[in-house]
């Protein structure tokens, strides 16, 4: 940023004075100018590196990234550029790591957001014989013979992603014998899958452990069927054309799809059924029956409400499952809930982005190209830090400063979303 960017913030509500994202509106006719005028709106971001940005930068600079790649902002670049430096600096070889001080413990390790995030990251921009390297290293050690992952508390959404990270590695330049010799912890994963989902023709919603966070409140969530259909969408795509299992491939689409059709039906009785318009529970059960409390005038009032903004709801959007109209619902009621602060997803007091990659594809697939260059620049700006660009878990509202240690999937949303406007 120059210095005539970097301007007095405006004067708008605070976080807590309204539902509205109140700069969102003005900002989204901005184009690319975006960051020139959201630079604006807010003090940036003041944190620690976790790594010396000398050696981030010696790295960052040594990247090629593709031909043709072209960036509306010389900050973005280096958003990108210091992203995928995070993910070796990270990672201790091919050993993942969560992120720094409390997240660099072992125990997180196997949190498959991590592989799925690095891989989606690497493709992208043309690494992907790093990825086959680290997705290859990660299976290997997690998952497990049966199928099931080697940590504490996976959700079914996240066997889902690894499928589907599987075909970005095939169809973003990994070579075909790659996929074929490594291809058998996803089969597993597979057939895992089908077997929660069973045979018949119209599926009940699986139920099972929702993100690492909420182990211990398992239901029918939307997002993990959601993600149980596009995953075993992936596989059919991968058993087809990579791997001539053309049994497989033909049960699995056949599963997918008749998942998808319950998720719908249920999603649409769901959210029928709900006395505040914009509130659709992440599950098809009654909040009260569980013990949860649904929220009722801000989405981030409740425990339930705050988890259902920022994981479950992008989750579901990016798994591409929903039909066009209730995606579009979901983007509306995000912003009619309070759900979003200068473009970042808002969790109970504060900003948590680390999931909004998600939210990113999934608007991106609705053609909400405003809203994707909008909520990118908020994160960029306000999510990371000025300066060296680390980005932390969650940062405060209003914005200024971390309010968890620096994670890799965090710091990867600017690099997963920005290929798409390079």
């Amino acid at each position: 940023m120059t210095e005539q960017e970097a301007t007095a913030p405006e004067q708008m509500p605070g976080p807590l004075e309204t539902l509205e994202d109140p700069y969102r509106p003005d900002l989204l006719t901005a184009g690319k100018r975006t960051a020139l005028r959201m630079r604006r709106c807010a003090p940036a971001l003041q944190g620690e590196p976790a790594f010396d940005p000398r050696r981030v930068k010696r790295l960052a600079d040594a990247l090629v990234l593709p031909d043709g790649a072209r960036f509306e902002h010389p900050l973005m670049e280096k958003a990108v550029r210091i992203g995928l430096a995070h993910i070796d600096l990270t990672f201790q070889g091919d050993q993942p790591k969560y992120g720094a001080d409390a997240y660099a413990a072992e125990e997180h390790d196997g949190f498959p957001p991590t592989i799925i995030a690095a891989v989606d990251a690497l493709t992208a921009w043309g690494f992907a014989e790093r990825a086959q390297q680290l997705l290859e290293a990660w299976v290997r050690r997690f998952v497990r013979p049966d199928g099931t992952v080697g940590y504490y508390a996976p959700s079914l959404s996240e066997y889902g992603q690894l499928l589907t990270s599987l075909r970005r590695v095939a169809e973003r330049g990994g070579a075909r014998a790659w996929v074929r010799l490594h291809c058998t912890p996803f089969l597993r994963i597979a057939r895992m899958l089908a077997d929660v989902v069973g045979p018949a023709p119209m599926p009940e919603l699986p139920s099972g452990v929702p993100e690492a966070d909420m182990a211990h409140l398992p239901a029918r969530y939307f997002h993990n069927a959601a993600w149980i259909s596009r995953g075993l969408r992936d596989w059919a795509w991968l058993a087809e054309k990579k791997l001539g299992l053309a049994g497989d491939a033909t049960d699995a689409a056949r599963m997918a799809l008749r998942l998808r059709l319950t998720l719908n039906g249920a999603v649409r009785e769901t959210w029928a059924a709900t006395a505040t318009p914009w509130w659709l529970a992440p599950f098809a059960e009654d909040p009260a029956g569980l013990g949860m409390e649904a929220p009722k005038e801000r989405i981030t009032d409740t425990e339930l409400g705050a988890y259902t903004n920022y994981r479950y709801w992008p989750e579901l959007l990016a798994s591409d499952a929903l039909t066009e109209d209730l995606s579009h619902r979901i983007v509306a009621a995000r912003l009619a809930g309070g759900g979003q602060w200068l473009g970042m997803t808002r969790f109970l007091d504060r900003a948590d982005d680390w999931p909004m990659a998600d939210l990113l594809d999934g608007m991106w697939r609705l053609k909400l190209r405003s809203e994707v260059r909008y909520c990118l620049w908020g994160h960029i700006l306000y999510h990371q830090a000025e300066g060296h660009m680390t980005a932390y878990e969650q940062v405060t509202l209003p914005a200024g400063a971390p309010a968890a240690p620096y994670c890799l999937p965090a710091q990867l949303v600017a690099v997963r979303a920005a290929r798409r406007l390079a």
